[in-house]
């Protein structure tokens, strides 16, 4: 009878290019078991820890049924605040949600909205400041959406709903802008030195998938959608903390993938360090490279030799 697969600790993280030389994970790597490669980027990889799961996951339905528990029965669409900014080359995407907004503020700038997706026939719910969802009739068909991730950066037109499937919605979104940006609650934004919320990305559609399958025992991260599909999948998720971090066992996914590499090492490094000693750790960077590092391989030495 074959042994079970040793479990690890799993360690999501940014980009390796982003870890400079002299950074402490460096050396672990030196040390380590260089794995298969795995996804690449956010939506992608979380194909690596959830079966099915893929850049069309259906968000809306997934985050709604996460913070509200009504999304069964209906079609949802992700609309999250954002802030747009034309340039020479057209109208960039220039952040999606993480707006400083307050709630108060987030239904005062969705009050003009209202009347608009009434019109058409659609619901809009507004479930935190910076994820607003949008309700329609179960099964409503729905066009390609981009999921910000895809879109920041870039030239709206390139990401936009396409043919005549999406000319609704094209439409209803240069309508919603016109509104947000008439909005007095933007002028007082600018005063206060914030970005404005000018416009609303839509993504994420679809339906509530049934039950989610994933070799995780829990999860642990500040991500509204990683933490909506752990308790989709029906494991524990707890949002992350030094003391969350420091008692994750094997079978647990750590996520630091969306932290500034400087600030892993400024301020989680010394959580990290002692659990990445006693268990069996697979580090897996947005860039896709993974390895394996043991708590024996620190006995590697010649593996460090003339660095």
């Amino acid at each position: 009878m074959s042994a079970k697969p040793e479990r690890s600790l799993q360690l999501w993280l940014p980009a390796l290019a982003h870890f400079e030389p002299d950074h402490p994970l460096r050396e672990w790597l030196v040390r380590a078991d260089r794995l298969a490669d795995g996804s690449t980027g956010y939506l992608d990889g979380l194909d690596d820890y959830f079966q099915g799961i893929d850049a069309d996951v259906p968000a809306a339905a997934i985050t709604r049924e996460f913070l509200a528990g009504d999304a069964a029965g209906a079609t949802w669409l992700s609309a999250d605040p954002a802030w747009v900014q034309p340039d020479m080359n057209g109208v960039r995407l220039l952040a999606c949600g993480r707006l400083q907004l307050g709630m108060d503020e987030a239904h005062a700038l969705a009050a003009p909205l209202r009347p608009v997706f009434d019109e058409a026939g659609i619901q809009l719910e507004i479930s935190t400041p910076d994820r607003w969802h949008l309700k329609l009739p179960a099964n409503t068909p729905l066009p390609g959406f981009a999921a910000p991730e895809q879109a920041l950066g870039e030239d709206l037109s390139q990401h936009l709903p396409q043919g005549a499937e999406g000319r609704r919605w094209r439409l209803l979104l240069n309508e919603i802008q016109v509104l947000l940006h008439q909005h007095p609650l933007n002028a007082e934004r600018r005063s206060r030195g914030l970005a404005p919320v000018n416009s609303l990305w839509l993504w994420g559609g679809g339906n509530l998938p049934g039950h989610l399958k994933s070799n995780l025992h829990g999860v642990i991260s500040d991500d509204l959608l990683l933490r909506a599909l752990a308790a989709h999948a029906g494991m524990i998720q707890h949002t992350r903390t030094p003391d969350s971090v420091a008692v994750a066992t094997p079978g647990w996914l750590i996520d630091l993938q969306d932290l500034p590499a400087g600030e892993i090492a400024a301020h989680w490094w010394s959580t990290l360090q002692p659990l990445l000693n006693r268990q069996s750790t697979v580090l897996h960077f947005a860039s896709a490279e993974r390895w394996q590092r043991k708590p024996w391989h620190r006995w590697r030495l010649w593996r460090g030799a003339g660095r």
